[in-house]
């Protein structure tokens, strides 16, 4: 169903349980779910805090819950609405397939073909073109500049390889999300299910196997036996079926402030489960996609039972350049120039690309040579990776940013106090991060960091 169906669909629903049709705060709640937005979104629309949103959800999912007979979130409402949906569709097809049969029937000679043409019909049913596909989380495809080589790289590990648990990870904003929902509308056919849930909102681990279990179990056969037993553990449908199940937004999952990886508090059981789906043998693959990575993914790496990391990087400069022409920017003379700075990154290069837009055209030759262009946009994408780093990363970060050319680990050790294990330890986090660059045993920070940047990232945690 469409957004505006679906909160036709709400409205009813809400207005049958309490009288009252959807303030405009909960069609707000409503309609950010369904497009893959913020709370946050309506908090600034609506002039209100979070945590007024955040009640204004809760309230409106048990509404929902107590209606449809189910637990109703902002991870599952559409697949919920759905199912409610083809519920009532079913529910009245059958209330007029019994009035139909207290009807007096036509006879027919037993050998015509007439008299066996309602049979067939009755006992099979058309069947949906995708009935085991839960898709309602994955994003519309955007732009898609020139990843076939990832695609074919991620094709390759699950279809003909078998890979049971793969990590896609970058920076934000490189197109992993994009890179994902190409692969999974090519690849999609050769699964008997497909599941995409974003984990933006931190289900426990608990919710999220609750979900996966009741969307498995309401998939199967009527006449299945399984239909009236106790669902089966989550690792079970894995292994009975080919499934596809990719988690978005994984880096949800991990402690801001500490290294990266590292899981919060309560959520160790996704690592005991990912454990499993990589160890026990079973016919399904598990796509990982964030910012971070399991921080103990690749110890479970062995030379028998390798775990793929696609880690994506910036596009190369002819890709790039498509961005920009665009977004209207075909008289750049230096293409490199404003490219090379922003790492070829999608959404950074059209944040800048968007502000040239808008100013003026040649605005990039006029300013300095070691000029970066910060759009607010773009500057809020960076503060909310710096609101992850731990203080430790902040501090070597600032030290690197301070510097004019590449330096050495040696020449870190002699300029900070850190222990060489602790920053090991950091410069590794930064680097799975993407917010280092490592050319041999040299160590800098891409030129979008530094500059303007070291206030933005560091004002608050200088080092004393």
């Amino acid at each position: 169903m469409n957004l505006e169906e679906a909160l036709q669909l709400a409205d009813k629903i809400v207005f049958e349980k309490t009288g009252k049709h959807l303030n405009d705060l909960q069609e707000a709640v409503l309609r950010v779910t369904l497009q893959r937005e913020s709370y946050k979104d309506i908090a600034k629309e609506f002039d209100c805090s979070n945590g007024n949103v955040r009640k204004a959800g809760a309230e409106l999912w048990k509404i929902l819950s107590e209606e449809l007979g189910e637990d109703v979130s902002k991870s599952n409402f559409c697949s919920a609405m759905e199912r409610w949906q083809s519920c009532n569709v079913l529910n009245f097809a059958e209330n007029v397939s019994t009035t139909l049969t207290v009807c007096p029937k036509e006879t027919h000679p037993p050998d015509t073909p007439d008299s066996h043409q309602p049979n067939q019909q009755t006992s099979h049913p058309t069947q949906p073109a995708t009935p085991h596909q839960d898709l309602d989380e994955m994003p519309e495809l955007g732009d898609f500049y020139n990843r076939n080589t990832e695609l074919k790289t991620l094709t390759t590990w699950i279809l003909q390889q078998h890979c049971r648990l793969i990590a896609l990870t970058g920076i934000s904003g490189i197109g992993k999300t994009t890179l994902a929902v190409k692969l999974v509308q090519q690849i999609k056919d050769n699964f008997d299910y497909v599941i995409w849930r974003s984990l933006e909102t931190s289900p426990t681990f608990a919710e999220f196997q609750a979900d996966l279990v009741q969307f498995f179990s309401q998939s199967q056969p009527q006449n299945s036996l399984e239909n009236t037993q106790k669902p089966l553990p989550l690792i079970k449908y894995l292994q009975k079926h080919h499934c596809l199940v990719v988690l978005d937004d994984i880096h949800h999952l991990f402690s801001s402030e500490e290294l990266a990886g590292k899981y919060k508090p309560g959520y160790e059981e996704y690592d005991c489960f990912f454990k499993q789906i990589e160890k026990l043998s079973h016919q399904s693959c598990f796509l990982l996609i964030g910012w971070e990575q399991p921080i103990k993914l690749p110890q479970l790496k062995s030379k028998k039972t390798p775990i793929p990391i696609l880690q994506l990087t910036g596009l190369d400069i002819a890709s790039a350049r498509e961005i920009l022409i665009d977004y209207g920017l075909t008289e750049i003379d230096n293409w490199e120039r404003l490219i090379h700075p922003y790492q070829g990154n999608p959404l950074w290069l059209k944040s800048v690309a968007s502000q040239i837009q808008e100013l003026e055209e040649n605005l990039i030759e006029l300013l300095p040579d070691d000029a970066i262009l910060l759009p607010e946009d773009l500057k809020d994408n960076l503060q909310e990776t710096s609101d992850r780093l731990s203080q430790a990363e902040k501090q070597t970060l600032s030290l690197l940013a301070t510097k004019n050319q590449p330096i050495s680990l040696a020449q870190l050790l002699e300029t900070t106090q850190t222990s060489p294990s602790d920053l090991l330890n950091t410069l590794q986090s930064l680097c799975r991060r993407f917010l280092i660059e490592k050319q041999g045993n040299l160590y800098s920070v891409p030129p979008v960091l530094t500059g303007q940047m070291n206030f933005l990232f560091f004002s608050s945690t200088i080092v004393q």
